[in-house]
């Protein structure tokens, strides 16, 4: 038998911690983004001494477990006395703050390879028609490249975001008190874990399911051409006739 009104009360509880895992998700991940644009555009240049710094970043981040990453910001700045007495301890010695730049810091190297690869899959006819007629720098970029690498990279980022979503859910074992936080806490409580656990993971699929909505979304809106076409041809001969 369900106990309802445990249910009820857990998903309260649990509904009172969504606030902060959305926004570790969205802090995350808008610093993520800027982060890898900024990679990305390194990958691309060309020039040795922006690309390899950019490669091993990416490897560093890409290669490491991100709890490792986070216990290492959290926990291990902190034995440095340099570091305690510097303008950043406010900042590292805040739970919530090294969780949401660890989180930025690890989809910033994965999202750099998925932005490299949309820009690389601008087609070279797109970019020498568009410097046919005068469009170049920041222009070429704005209205020829940018449009086309993001909807090419949109598809595969969408996973990425999903994924941290997921991955708010470590900040739990730095004392951020999140959805998972607020779960163990109150398993701890009651040892109650799998009616916490199904409360908590319906949270979790409601948020990637509204995630991964407005993402199609925009992924529709930036690819009218791939749309079908309004069948003019039968909407004159209706009128005609």
């Amino acid at each position: 038998m369900l106990d309802l009104p445990f249910l009820a009360d857990t998903m309260t509880k649990l509904l009172a911690a969504v606030p902060t895992t959305l926004a570790l998700f969205g802090l995350s991940v808008s610093g993520g983004a800027v982060l890898a644009i900024g990679l990305a555009m390194m990958r691309v240049s060309g020039n040795p001494f922006l690309d390899r710094p950019a490669r091993a970043y990416i490897y560093v981040f890409r290669g490491s477990p991100l709890l490792i990453q986070m216990f290492l910001l959290y926990y291990g700045l902190s034995q440095f006395p340099a570091v305690r007495h510097s303008f950043a301890w406010p900042v590292l010695r805040d739970p919530f703050a090294c969780a949401t730049i660890s989180l930025a810091l690890c989809t910033g190297g994965y999202a750099a390879e998925i932005f490299r690869g949309g820009i690389l899959s601008v087609p070279a006819r797109e970019v020498e028609a568009a410097r046919s007629i005068g469009m170049s720098g920041v222009l070429l970029w704005r209205r020829i490249i940018a449009p086309i690498a993001l909807r090419q990279a949109l598809p595969a980022y969408s996973t990425e975001i999903i994924l941290m979503v997921k991955s708010t859910a470590l900040a739990s074992l730095v004392t951020v008190w999140e959805v998972t936080g607020v779960a163990q806490r109150i398993i701890a409580q009651t040892y109650r874990s799998m009616e916490v656990f199904l409360c908590a993971a319906l949270i979790y699929l409601v948020l990637n399911f509204i995630i991964a909505r407005i993402v199609a979304l925009i992924e529709y809106r930036l690819s009218p051409h791939l749309r079908p076409r309004p069948d003019t041809t039968a909407a004159r001969t209706a009128n005609a006739a």
